[in-house]
């Protein structure tokens, strides 16, 4: 059955560092917006920065519906699946914001991700999440699958970026500045890394 926590710690907080896949969802308030559901992955990209703050890197995409919702209302929620082991979902609902690459707290925050090369991923911004309700269910029905690797495709396409190309290459996407329903998303052009 499922229990409500009051912090990210101990088994929890171990469970969550060691999935290697969560997913995130966030919708505008409109009553008839596009709600977005995401996978997100990649080795090292996931951080949780205190006790009721979590943290992760948003990569170069075709879309920016998580930014964009984030930026009109702040809601989202992340779910971690157990493909593995004892069955457990995860879900830390709470509010959000990207941290983009000309804010000042931007490179403080990468310091929490030591183990990944994110500048060959064409990295935007960094989500920052306030957890607000922290809560496990049993997962019985989610099936055993076995993680192998993390793919390297998305490395390969944009380390040969720099931040120029970079921006134009998020200024030719219809749904990276402008999300699905016409919210403001990625500010453009991007300002480039200051680390």
């Amino acid at each position: 059955m499922g229990k409500t926590y009051d912090r990210i710690d101990g088994r929890l907080r171990t469970f969550i560092e060691e999935q290697p896949l969560f997913f995130t969802a966030t919708a505008p308030l409109s009553g008839d917006g596009t709600v977005n559901l995401s996978p997100k992955g990649l080795k090292g990209s996931f951080a949780v920065l205190d006790e009721h703050t979590v943290a992760y890197l948003d990569f170069a995409g075709s879309n920016a519906e998580t930014i964009a919702h984030l930026r009109e209302n702040g809601r989202i929620t992340l779910m971690w699946c157990a493909f593995q082991g004892p069955p457990n979902i995860v879900r830390v609902h709470g509010r959000g914001e990207p941290v983009f690459r000309d804010d000042p707290r931007f490179a403080q925050l990468l310091g929490h991700f030591p183990g990944i090369d994110w500048s060959v991923h064409g990295l935007r911004a960094v989500i920052v999440v306030h957890a607000e309700l922290i809560r496990d269910t049993c997962g019985y029905a989610v099936p055993f699958m076995a993680y192998e690797q993390d793919r390297d495709l998305h490395g390969k396409r944009f380390a040969r970026e720099d931040d120029a190309s970079l921006s134009g290459y998020f200024a030719k996407k219809e749904h990276v500045a402008t999300s699905l329903d016409g919210l403001p998303g990625l500010p453009l052009p991007l300002p480039p890394s200051p680390v």
